[in-house]
């Protein structure tokens, strides 16, 4: 669990206490960012120097992993790859394709002869992943936009779920909100920042100051997220 998050030389730092900790240390991940682990009976404080102290080296891998994430995945076989409420594995044996699905996971089975290389291959592998994001996209983002609705007291007409390739969201004159699904690929803060901006649409139809002005009334620091939500692609598949 994140203890703290600050913005040290305008970069995201998250802060997180363990237990388990001997000494402070660094992780830069795709998504996640910058995650500092700090022991228990160590302080943020003393963190937050070891952090000035490696900022040189935190600044030239964040550009390294920047770039990857925007190269999409190469999937191989016998690899995990975590969606937002899945565990999705590629295995290879036998002669026949089959999927094989529980609560957490998903196994997609090809046969022996199957060349991961290929492009189609990639293709499949990709749209089985869109199955997965859309059934997750489906169960969460509606009960999570009526849910940020009613504590802001917004109100809208419907939300669909589409796999959209321009917008991650978008808000009708209707008041209609469309989203799509591969928000689920996206952190949870950008996810609601994305939901909150199409409800700021039901009052604002454009994006105005005053539409601004609504948005960052229900989403501290909107602006800021919104910067966050454009180092992402709509149709890049990547997973660490």
């Amino acid at each position: 669990m994140i203890t703290k998050q600050i913005l040290i030389d305008k970069i995201e730092i998250k802060f997180r206490k363990s237990k388990r900790a001997k000494n402070i240390s660094i992780r830069i991940r795709p998504i996640n960012g910058v995650i500092v682990t700090v022991p228990s009976f160590s302080t943020i404080k003393n963190a937050e120097n070891f952090v000035y102290q490696k900022l040189s080296w935190i600044k030239k891998n964040l550009i390294k992993i920047q770039k990857l994430q925007k190269a999409p995945t190469v999937f191989v076989r016998n690899k995990d790859y975590f969606t937002k409420f899945h565990k999705f594995r590629i295995s290879q044996s036998g002669d026949k394709f089959f999927i094989n699905k529980t609560r957490e996971s998903i196994i997609a089975n090809f046969p022996n002869n199957t060349d991961f290389k290929l492009p189609e291959i990639q293709n499949q592998i990709r749209n089985l992943l869109i199955g997965v994001y859309k059934e997750e996209a489906i169960g969460y983002l509606p009960e999570r936009t009526h849910l940020l609705a009613f504590q802001n007291e917004f109100q809208f007409q419907k939300v669909s779920i589409r796999n959209t390739k321009t917008r991650w969201g978008s808000c009708s004159f209707k008041n209609n909100i469309s989203l799509s699904l591969h928000l689920m690929r996206l952190p949870d803060e950008l996810i609601d920042y994305v939901i909150l901006h199409e409800l700021a649409h039901t009052l604002v139809k454009n994006h105005s100051s005053e539409f601004w002005n609504v948005l960052e009334a229900i989403c501290l620091n909107s602006k800021v997220l919104d910067k966050k939500l454009k180092n992402y692609n709509l149709n890049t598949f990547y997973f660490e």
